[in-house]
């Protein structure tokens, strides 16, 4: 077994890098690659997600290897129903488990004998009892993105109909049971915020456990502020429930409550999987659905506030750190800005209602030199707390502590 070997194993292949779960796969395999590691990676080509060879990045050439198996994760509702009358499980664990995906893990394993085994989605735990079969004593970690079950008990919260409401808390019950599971039965895991460690400590789960938060390379992200008039944007992946929650949020209420206070506000926004109901609406310059944008980098170029109404989810936005990194002033709800250790009116604007967020639009608008004082604090927040280098060789050295002594601690990156 070669002890510096790991294989990611992957739900959906981890690009375009769009949105903040293919950024944050994306980094984690560029950052053991930098560390020294042997890297190979298998990722589940999805029929939602479908990405093609001659689209892949440099880097899955330069790795030890990256395979995609082409899966169907469609929902079907009759299989949706049965899950729901048959089994305990929640049904995203079942859709995930393909045999033609567990073939090639299982032979992917057999040949290159990793030391450890990254996974990340928790719905990738139904793999694990072959993978502790043959894999002798590799490691093998759950990569927590977010604590899954709470954004489907928001959805539920805020959920009117009475039917849709009852699923929603049911799938919620169902997906925490799950969770449980998988923290009690992985070797180690690895939140990417504090307040997810925290849950699982709190849960009485004693699996070992060290928060690595989404690291950047500080290089490839600075940027100038522009000059010139203030223009506001949000991006990000609209099959996401909360995304496309916040957008309705943002288009009823947010969007009327600022227009009567900030006449030249101009709002931008784009993702993939972009419902109907924004793509058919009339646009104009305070609420303009871009679609899918080819390149996001290019999207935000001439942006300078990113706005995040989020009311639901959970783990760590990743899309906020890019945008401070590349000096944006960022204007955000408490759930928006979670996992974050941002401070408001020091490294963002936190607004919580549709007449707050006017209150802070109006405010840059007022005062643009105290606003980019705040986007400067929030540069040098990121450079202390998500320096990818810095938290790749903190992540390596509990790894190889967990190879030697196999103790159950809590290590949390500060």
């Amino acid at each position: 077994m070669n002890r510096r070997s790991v294989l990611i194993v992957c739900n959906r292949v981890p690009y375009p890098l769009k949105d903040g779960g293919a950024l944050a796969m994306y980094a984690m395999i560029q950052g053991w690659q930098e560390q020294g590691w042997e890297v190979h990676v298998l990722a589940m080509n999805t029929s939602r997600h479908r990405v093609a060879h001659a689209q892949l990045p440099e880097l899955f050439r330069q790795i030890a290897s990256f395979e995609m198996v082409d899966v169907d994760t469609d929902i079907r509702w009759s299989r949706v129903f049965g899950n729901l009358m048959l089994s305990r499980k929640p049904e995203h664990a079942q859709r995930f488990f393909k045999k033609e995906f567990a073939r090639r893990l299982k032979v992917l394993v057999q040949q290159v004998r990793p030391a450890l085994i990254q996974f990340e989605s928790i719905y990738l735990h139904e793999y694990m009892p072959e993978l502790r079969r043959i894999s002798g004593d590799a490691l093998i970690v759950q990569r927590l993105h977010n604590v899954e079950h709470e954004i489907w008990a928001r959805l539920a919260r805020q959920t009117t109909g009475a039917l849709k409401k009852a699923y929603l808390e049911n799938l919620a019950r169902r997906i925490a049971v799950y969770e449980r599971q998988v923290w009690s039965e992985c070797d180690a895991v690895i939140p990417i915020t504090q307040k997810d460690a925290d849950y699982i400590r709190h849960s009485n789960i004693d699996t070992p456990q060290i928060v690595i938060p989404y690291g950047m390379h500080w290089s490839d992200t600075e940027s100038e502020i522009p000059g010139g008039r203030w223009k506001a944007y949000h991006i990000g992946a609209m099959d996401w429930k909360p995304n496309a929650e916040a957008m309705d949020w943002m288009r009823d209420a947010i969007v009327p409550a600022v227009q009567a206070r900030v006449k030249e506000f101009t709002f931008d926004f784009a993702g993939r999987s972009m419902p109907e109901r924004f793509l058919n609406r009339e646009q104009s310059s305070s609420f303009n659905c871009c679609g899918e944008v080819a390149d996001a980098q290019a999207f935000i170029a001439d942006k300078q506030i990113l706005i995040v109404p989020l009311k639901s989810g959970s783990g760590l936005r990743v899309k906020t750190l890019e945008a401070m990194a590349a000096g944006k002033l960022v204007i955000s709800t408490s759930v928006g800005i979670q996992g974050i250790d941002a401070l408001d009116n020091i490294h963002f604007l936190k607004a919580d209602t549709a007449s707050e967020f006017a209150d802070k639009l109006e405010w840059v608008m007022q005062h643009p030199q105290a606003a980019q004082r705040i986007v400067a604090n929030a540069k040098d927040l990121l450079r202390a707390h998500h320096s990818l280098p810095a938290l790749m060789q903190q992540l390596s050295v509990f790894t190889d502590t967990l190879f030697v002594s196999q103790h159950k601690k809590t290590v949390t990156v500060s």
